[in-house]
C-alpha cells in the first residue's frame, strides 16, 4: 500500500523506510554465524539461506538438534527465521515458505524423497514463485497443488506456462540436480555494526558485540582455526569532531572458538570500560590465530578439571580484575638466578624450557638480596664452616646492559646437614655469598 492508504486506514502506524543495503549485511551475518555448522552456505530467493548439513548431522546429534540449534543461533542475532528441511534444496525452501500459510500442516522437516513427494503434492502451487504467472490458468484448470501440476501432461504444460517452472518443480521432487553457488568465505574476519542509538554505557553494547562473535565463531570453524588475540573498537564521533576509536584487545591463555567462553570474557570486560564518549559503531577484528586442535576426551579426567578449564578461569580472572593483577611465574632466558624468572600475566603463554634435559641443582628458595659469608679457617662461614659438596656453576652474563656477573655457584653443607647455595664473586677481593636455600 501507499503511506497515503496506510495513514488513512491507521494513522498510528509507524513508517519505516526500508534501507537494502542493511538487509543484504543482515543476511551476509546470518550466513557467516551458520558456517559453524557447515561449509555449505549459500544465499537463495526470498531473503532465504540454503545450508547443506548431510556432513553434520551426526556431529550435531541429529536433524532435529541441528535445527534447534541454528535457529537458536538466528535468534541470538536478533532476527526471527522459519526453517525447512528436506533431502533436496528447492523442497526445503518449499516447506519453509509454507510456514507462512497457518493453514497448513505444520510438519517442514522430512528426511526421506518419497516422505517428500508427499508432503509436496499437498501444497499449493503459489508457493512455488514461477506458478504465479499462470495462476489464474492453474486454478481454472483445478491445479491447486504441485501433485496436480505433476499429473498434467508435461509437453502441453511446457507450452502453457515455462520451462522454468518445470525445472523448479523438477529440483523440489529431486529429478534434475542442483547447482548451488556456495559463499566464498574471506580469509581474515573483520565485522562491523552500527548502535541503534548513541550508547554511554559500555555494558549495552553487548548484543551487538554478541552478534559480531557469533560471525567470527563461524569463520574460525569455516576455517578451522582458533582465535588467540581478537579487539573490539569503539567508534565514537566522526567528521570535524572525530574522536579516535577506543580499542579492547582480548588474549586468551589457550586458544579458544566456542561462543559461551568469548561471550562471557568479552562481557567481563566490558563491564570494567567507562567510555570517553558515546559509541555510534562497534568493531570486531580475530588478530591472531592458530590451527584449531580439537580437545580429546581422555578416559580418565583429571577431577580438578582439564589444562584447558585452567586457563579459561585465568582469563575470566584477567578480564575481571585485568591483566597486572593476575600473574604468573615464567622462565627468561637469563643465567643470572635474580632475573632468570620473572612474574608475567597470566593470559601470556608461558616460555618453554630453552634446553631438553638440562638439570641444575639450584633452590626452590632464592633470596631477595645476597647475603655476604665470612671466611673461617679459609672456608665459607653460615652458622657453621661450610664444605662444598657439588658445582661449581659458572655465570657470566649481563655485559650487554652493563650488569656484569661473574659467579661460580656452588651446593654447600653445614655441620648440621643443611645446605645452601652460595656463590663466589669472581672479582679482584673474591668474596663469598649466600643465594639461596634448600628444602
Amino acid at each position: 500500500m501507499r503511506a497515503g492508504g496506510v495513514s488513512a486506514i491507521s494513522p498510528a502506524t509507524e513508517m519505516l523506510e526500508r534501507n537494502p543495503k542493511k538487509e543484504q549485511l543482515a543476511l551476509a551475518a546470518i550466513a557467516m554465524a551458520l558456517l559453524q555448522y557447515t561449509p555449505e552456505v549459500a544465499f537463495s530467493d526470498d531473503f532465504s539461506i540454503l545450508m547443506d548439513v548431510s556432513a553434520s548431522l551426526q556431529l550435531f546429534e541429529g536433524p532435529l538438534a541441528i535445527c534447534r540449534r541454528v535457529a537458536a543461533s538466528i535468534a541470538a542475532l536478533g532476527f526471527t527465521a522459519e526453517l525447512g528441511a528436506a533431502p533436496t534444496a528447492k523442497g526445503a525452501w518449499i516447506l519453509a515458505r509454507s510456514s507462512r500459510n497457518k493453514e497448513l500442516p505444520l510438519r517442514r522437516r522430512v528426511l526421506k524423497m518419497d516422505t517428500l513427494t508427499r508432503r509436496l503434492d499437498g501444497l499449493p502451487c503459489h508457493l512455488l514463485p514461477t506458478t504465479l504467472p499462470h495462476h489464474e490458468w492453474l486454478n481454472g484448470i483445478g491445479a491447486k497443488n504441485f501433485g496436480a501440476i505433476r499429473r498434467l501432461p508435461r509437453a502441453g504444460l511446457m507450452r502453457r506456462t515455462s520451462k522454468q517452472l518445470l525445472e523448479d518443480l523438477d529440483r523440489a521432487y529431486g529429478n534434475l540436480s542442483e547447482l548451488i553457488e556456495w559463499i566464498k568465505v574471506p580469509s581474515t574476519f573483520s565485522a562491523s555494526i552500527e548502535t541503534f542509538d548513541r550508547i554511554e554505557h559500555a555494558e549495552t553494547l553487548m548484543f551487538g558485540a554478541t552478534r559480531l562473535i557469533l560471525q567470527m565463531i563461524g569463520w574460525l570453524v569455516s576455517q578451522q582455526l582458533a582465535v588467540t588475540v581478537f579487539t573490539l573498537s569503539l567508534e565514537h564521533e566522526r567528521g570535524r569532531s572525530a574522536i579516535p576509536p577506543t580499542t579492547l584487545e582480548i588474549a586468551l591463555a589457550e586458544p579458544a572458538w566456542k561462543e559461551t567462553h568469548l561471550i562471557r570474557l568479552l562481557q567481563e570486560r566490558l563491564s570494567k570500560v567507562e567510555l570517553i564518549a558515546p559509541v555510534i559503531g562497534i568493531r570486531l577484528d580475530a588478530r591472531q590465530l592458530v590451527p584449531m586442535r580439537p580437545p580429546t576426551e581422555s578416559l580418565f579426567p583429571e577431577p580438578g578439571g582439564s589444562p584447558a578449564d585452567f586457563y579459561r578461569l585465568l582469563e575470566l580472572l584477567t578480564a575481571r580484575l585485568g591483566a597486572e593483577n593476575v600473574l604468573t611465574p615464567a622462565a627468561s632466558p637469563d643465567h643470572r638466578p635474580e632475573v632468570c624468572n620473572a612474574w608475567v600475566p597470566a593470559a601470556d603463554k608461558p616460555a618453554k624450557k630453552s634446553a631438553e634435559g638440562e638439570t641444575l641443582e639450584r633452590p626452590f628458595w632464592i633470596l631477595p638480596k645476597p647475603i655476604a659469608l665470612l671466611m673461617r679457617d679459609d672456608r665459607p662461614f653460615y652458622g657453621s664452616p661450610l664444605k662444598m659438596i657439588a658445582g661449581p656453576e659458572r655465570i657470566e652474563a649481563g655485559w650487554w646492559n652493563d650488569q656484569t656477573a661473574a659467579r661460580d655457584y656452588f651446593v654447600a653443607q653445614g655441620s648440621d646437614a643443611s645446605c645452601y647455595w652460595i656463590y663466589l664473586e669472581r672479582t679482584q677481593e673474591a668474596r663469598w655469598f649466600l643465594h639461596g636455600l634448600y628444602a
